[in-house]
């Protein structure tokens, strides 16, 4: 990934992470444990369907085989 897009992905996240803080409860934020809950619930809520949504979606290209040579 090239400088530009790493600044932009730190860009989204940084928003991502305002707006999911923005919808957290002020009292799931009192400690570290209770803030990595919140956090890995939030992911699995709202982040990981989108990828998982883009990853389904990729077009996979079919690998070619050499004749003669094994995929082993």
């Amino acid at each position: 990934m090239n400088q530009e897009r790493q600044e932009r992905l730190k860009a989204c996240l940084q928003e991502l992470a305002a707006l999911l803080y923005e919808e957290t409860e002020p009292s799931k934020l009192t400690d570290l444990e209770s803030i990595e809950k919140t956090v890995r619930s939030q992911i699995l809520e709202h982040v990981s369907p989108e990828i998982a949504l883009f990853l389904s979606n990729k077009k996979l290209e079919p690998k070619s085989v050499k004749p003669g040579k094994s995929k082993a």
